[in-house]
């Protein structure tokens, strides 16, 4: 099974996870005390000649013949008004290479309602149509304003159309824009804003991805671990030329090519460097331990903590133009990999702090940018 990302054709997924599957575990769905027989929906679920089910076995059909190479679902043996959906970012999109969950419920009387769709966000807003504690903004869910022909339509409307909407329309290349009222007074001041909200946007995914790693959710553990595997290294060499300034946010690896269309150098905020000096090394160790190709990293890192100032005296270390790690942040980082020892003698310790007395310091001063 081949995914194009980046402007390339790679193995994502081994031929054993489908892209339309059936599995048996659904005890972390978001709606799993959702329609409840007894209450809510009596057999409609379950009696192979009621509407709802002939509806949501027709939606299983289109789902298993149609889906994009991006998107993947699953279903449930026992519960078949659930369903989990995932979409990897796409190229050209501050998303790239991310991975987003989400769960989704038949009601009772579908398809005069369209399903429930909740993100699994893990805490974060990443969109302005995706909220910190799953609501999806969507017209097609009739959760967002939008005209008659965006609205769902019971005898068109699809699961696939609502995912497909969500891919393209919400994932998209500038979030920013999404929320109503932007990019209405002047161009040249929203795209500034534009790309400083695909920065926090980066970051975020970032974050997410490192959770995810963490804790998959149920019958995703291998398909998490296999994604970043595959793409751990292009994910790393993305924070770097980011970072750098040599490419806009969200285009690392278009047509192939690791750098801006010009020579300009973008301008990264700050505070986006900062964010990405502290991740990076987390997303190193992330990526090492699900097997990804990280050498060249791990090798640089430590080249760095070697390259880095003495610590016999008073030393502050400060954050560097390019995004340079600090110094507390490599030795972190040299210890999750096994580079270099985290403890130390006691003799050790004795003796640093006699020294210290010696040159009227008690301890070394480290300042870190969080």
């Amino acid at each position: 099974m081949a995914l194009p990302v980046n402007g390339e054709i790679e193995e994502m997924v081994d031929s054993s996870f489908n892209r339309f599957d059936v599995v048996s575990d659904d005890s972390d769905h978001s709606y799993l005390n959702l329609n409840t027989p007894k209450k809510d929906c009596g057999d409609c679920f379950v009696n192979g000649n009621a509407r709802t089910h002939k509806k949501i076995m027709q939606e299983w059909r289109i789902l298993e013949k149609n889906l994009p190479e991006l998107i993947f679902v699953q279903a449930y043996e026992k519960r078949v008004d659930l369903l989990r959906a995932v979409i990897v970012g796409a190229a050209g999109t501050p998303y790239h290479d991310g991975l987003f969950f989400f769960d989704i419920a038949f009601p009772a009387d579908y398809p005069n309602r369209p399903p429930q769709v909740h993100y699994r966000s893990y805490g974060m807003r990443l969109n302005p149509n995706l909220y910190a504690n799953g609501r999806v903004c969507l017209s097609l869910l009739n959760t967002w304003a939008g005209k008659k022909n965006e609205k769902w339509n019971p005898s068109e409307s699809t699961v696939l159309q609502v995912l497909l909407s969500i891919q393209a329309l919400v994932l998209n290349e500038k979030p920013y824009f999404n929320e109503p009222g932007h990019g209405m007074l002047g161009r040249s001041i929203w795209e500034k804003r534009s790309q400083a909200y695909n920065e926090d946007v980066f970051i975020l995914s970032c974050k997410t991805m490192l959770l995810l790693l963490r804790r998959p959710p149920k019958n995703y553990g291998d398909f998490v671990a296999r994604h970043f595997r595959e793409r751990g290294d292009i994910i790393l060499r993305a924070c770097d030329a980011y970072r750098a300034g040599s490419v806009r946010v969200g285009y690392y690896g278009i047509h192939g090519s690791s750098s801006s269309s010009s020579s300009t150098i973008i301008d990264a905020s700050e505070k986006f460097k900062t964010s990405i000096e502290k991740l990076f090394p987390e997303l190193v160790a992330a990526f090492q331990r699900v097997g990804a190709s990280v050498g060249n990293f791990v090798e640089r890192l430590k080249a760095e903590s070697e390259k880095a100032p003495s610590s016999k005296a008073r030393v502050v270390v400060k954050k560097t133009r390019g995004g340079g790690l600090t110094k507390k942040l490599l030795r972190r980082m040299m210890e999750v990999l096994g580079l270099k020892k985290s403890g130390k003698s006691k003799a050790d310790m004795t003796k640093k702090k006699s020294s210290s007395r010696k040159v009227g310091t008690s301890r070394t001063a480290v300042e870190e940018t969080e």
